[in-house]
């Protein structure tokens, strides 16, 4: 069995984006921030084998939740981080999904903070509390927003 450990997001400032990540969805910074320059590194480096040569300059920071899942922030200073939104219908990866205890409380609060808020609030199972909402951080990263796990929300429902 895999368990998630972290997702990566790139963002435009990394000092604003763990303020927000902190203030705002409460999570707490346990590692950096951390600076990375070619420059100063052995041609053969872990930043650049991972994420690739063209990756000059960068900065990161590592922050967790309550369950101890994590969110690892990525500033790209050369090239520079773009901020171009890519279609939902592309493949990959295309948004976070957190649990809190107010769905539509926490989207007001994303949306007071700097980030907006997507979609209407729907309920996924009629007669039951559990609701759902997408938002968007300030940086561009879609947030959606659940009352319960999604074992709660999906698990042991008809289809």
């Amino acid at each position: 069995m895999a368990v998630i450990t972290h997702i990566g997001l790139a963002v435009d400032n990394l000092d604003k984006a763990i303020d927000w990540y902190e203030n705002t969805l409460g999570f707490k910074l346990i590692a950096g921030p951390y600076s990375f320059s070619q420059e100063k590194e052995d041609s053969e480096n872990m930043t650049n084998d991972l994420l690739g040569k063209q990756i000059k300059k960068m900065r990161n920071a590592h922050l967790t939740g309550d369950n101890q899942v994590g969110v690892e922030l990525f500033e790209f200073q050369d090239p520079k981080t773009s901020m171009k939104q890519r279609q939902i219908h592309e493949a990959g990866f295309f948004h976070i999904c957190l649990v809190v205890d107010n769905v539509e409380e926490k989207a007001k609060e994303i949306s007071r903070t700097g980030g907006t808020i997507r979609s209407d609030i729907w309920n996924t199972w009629p007669g039951k509390p559990y609701h759902l909402v997408y938002c968007e951080d300030p940086f561009g990263n879609i947030i959606e927003l659940y009352s319960h796990s999604t074992e709660l929300m999906y698990g042991n429902k008809e289809t």
